[in-house]
């Protein structure tokens, strides 16, 4: 890295940063949307859905925009959800904080790439328990390169890591098909290629939060939880997480367990 980019102070990157994953919220908010629907995420322009009006640019300003319009359109008055300023900050927070924790690195900027792509993945499988391929493969592709360029004497770990963590959740998918979709083991290739090696434990704690949910379900619900689906996105998002900050440390702490 070039001594005019470590010579910038990290808060000021991570800043930056955070600006940048405010506009990439702003684009998620359409992407949440739109996707599920069938319908364009770059053409119409964006508008209310209330009225159908086409939004200017000051109405378009991440976050700030809904909270000087009190969240309510300024055409129709129609009520803005808050998920839509939520999508924005947490974009724009979690970039900011992979890039405050890995600092201003390659690996930084892998972190705060699957960070940013947790957000709709998330959202858009707790409302349609779907995961898009749109978003998480050419994440995966790009969070590959990342992972090779910033340990290339290592850079068949990403690989492998990418290769079976996606393997794996095929394997599930294939075994039972009406429990696992195939777009988790898609999202668990991107997980394993930005993580290495510390998806294990973000797959361990995927899991563990699953079945504990599972168990509180059964608890609650009797046999009738057994119908209930539950999309596992975002547990993979939540272990990925965890994984990204202690996944080292966890790996590190297991492997001497066993040596």
């Amino acid at each position: 890295m070039s001594t005019a980019v470590t010579s910038v102070p990290t808060w000021w990157l991570a800043l930056c940063a955070g600006l940048f994953g405010l506009a990439i919220g702003s684009f998620w908010t359409v992407v949440v949307w739109r996707w599920p629907r069938g319908e364009s995420v770059v053409a119409p322009r964006s508008h209310c859905t209330g009225c159908n009006r086409t939004l200017h640019t000051h109405e378009l300003v991440p976050v700030g925009s809904w909270l000087w319009q009190r969240g309510h359109c300024r055409g129709c008055g129609a009520r803005i959800h808050w998920r839509y300023p939520a999508i924005e900050a947490a974009t724009g927070l979690l970039a900011a904080g992979a890039i405050l924790h890995f600092g201003p690195t390659l690996t930084g900027v892998a972190a705060a790439l699957l960070a940013m792509v947790l957000v709709p993945v998330v959202v858009i499988d707790l409302d349609h328990q779907l995961i898009p391929d749109v978003i998480v493969l050419p994440a995966a592709a790009l969070g590959l390169a990342l992972g090779i360029a910033a340990h290339p004497d290592r850079w068949w770990v990403p690989i492998v890591a990418a290769l079976g963590a996606g393997g794996f959740m095929f394997a599930l998918w294939l075994a039972y098909p009406g429990g696992m979709g195939l777009g988790d083991a898609k999202f668990a290739l991107l997980l394993g290629a930005v993580l290495g090696l510390s998806v294990i434990p973000a797959l361990g704690i995927a899991f563990a939060v699953g079945a504990l949910l599972g168990i509180v379900m059964i608890a609650r619900h009797g046999a009738q939880a057994r119908k209930m689906a539950v999309p596992f996105g975002p547990f993979l998002a939540a272990g990925a997480l965890v994984a990204l900050v202690w996944g080292p440390s966890i790996v590190d702490w297991y492997t001497s367990k066993i040596a």
